[in-house]
């Protein structure tokens, strides 16, 4: 497996107009999305906030935090971001992610809609079957939490 990198736009939301095209390390593990402070600086916007992070050799740090726009393609999503110091990597997390409706293809290196998964699953019942996706059988069903639904599948 190998690493994927892309480039994103990060917007102010007060300033749509303000935007610059962004060098991310797609981190799917990673929560939160770090810019460099200098990028967030040029558009405008400013921290309302500070976080402590934990490293992966075990070190903490803190840093500012505030909220940008990312847009990718066609999709668009507000997220926090943290205010990235000299030496921090640039990376693209798990909630800005889910704010543009994306997830990481890690065969494509690419990111692809996060309804595309479950779509493709349900397309093929061999493979529903395998990642426990249950097909609808009836007009009318009860899933094990007692919900019930009419139409499609439940999971």
């Amino acid at each position: 497996m190998g690493l994927t990198v892309l480039t994103i736009e990060v917007a102010n939301p007060a300033a749509l107009e303000r935007r610059a095209a962004v060098e991310f390390l797609v981190d799917s593990g990673a929560v939160d999305s770090f810019v460099p402070r200098v990028v967030l600086a040029h558009l405008g916007i400013e921290p309302h906030g500070r976080e402590r992070f934990r490293l992966a050799d075990g070190s903490a740090i803190e840093r500012q935090r505030g909220d940008a726009v990312f847009i990718y393609g066609s999709c668009r999503g507000a997220a926090p971001v943290i205010f990235g110091e000299p030496g921090d990597a640039t990376l693209l997390g798990a909630v800005t992610l889910e704010s543009l409706g994306l997830v990481l293809d890690v065969i494509r290196r690419d990111l692809r809609s996060r309804w595309w998964s479950a779509a493709a699953q349900l397309a093929d019942p061999r493979s529903a079957r395998a990642s426990g996706i249950r097909p609808h059988t009836g007009d009318v069903s009860t899933a094990r939490n007692g919900i019930r639904r009419s139409g499609g599948a439940y999971f």
